[in-house]
């Protein structure tokens, strides 16, 4: 798999390629605790390309990496639509407590988000982490 690097880890805004330019399209009060991009030439049930959080070193906008498999999946609802997060390790793991504590809180933001700028309600959610390979 190709894996674009969108918003490198530590990020407060979050950035979407736009063409050969990448465009901010959300600020946030908490910083990305990872590298986040997308998988190419997929096709999420968003509509977009498959959303990827890559794990380890801080890594350039524009990267790309390609990794053979992902090792766990963030379950998780945006705006009433499943969009689901691939996890990738380029060494370091990471603690289920703080993926928890940060999509409920990004969860929490993005309802608030909606209702302030398009004024609606919208449902955000963090259903859990899914690792592969183990029970």
């Amino acid at each position: 798999m190709k894996i674009r690097i969108e918003t490198p880890k530590f990020s407060f805004f979050k950035y979407q390629k736009v063409d050969d330019r990448y465009k901010k399209v959300l600020f946030s009060p908490i910083p990305t605790i990872f590298n986040y991009g997308f998988i190419e030439d997929t096709l999420g049930d968003d509509g977009m390309e498959e959303d990827a959080i890559v794990l380890g070193p801080k890594l350039s906008q524009g990267t790309l990496i390609k990794l053979c498999n992902a090792d766990a999946v963030v379950k998780f609802v945006d705006d009433s639509v499943q969009d689901d997060k691939k996890v990738f390790y380029l060494g370091d793991r990471y603690s289920e407590k703080l993926f928890g504590s940060y999509f409920r809180m990004y969860a929490l933001f993005k309802r608030f988000r909606y209702l302030l700028y398009e004024r609606r309600l919208a449902e955000c959610r963090f259903e859990g982490i899914e690792l592969f390979g183990k029970k």
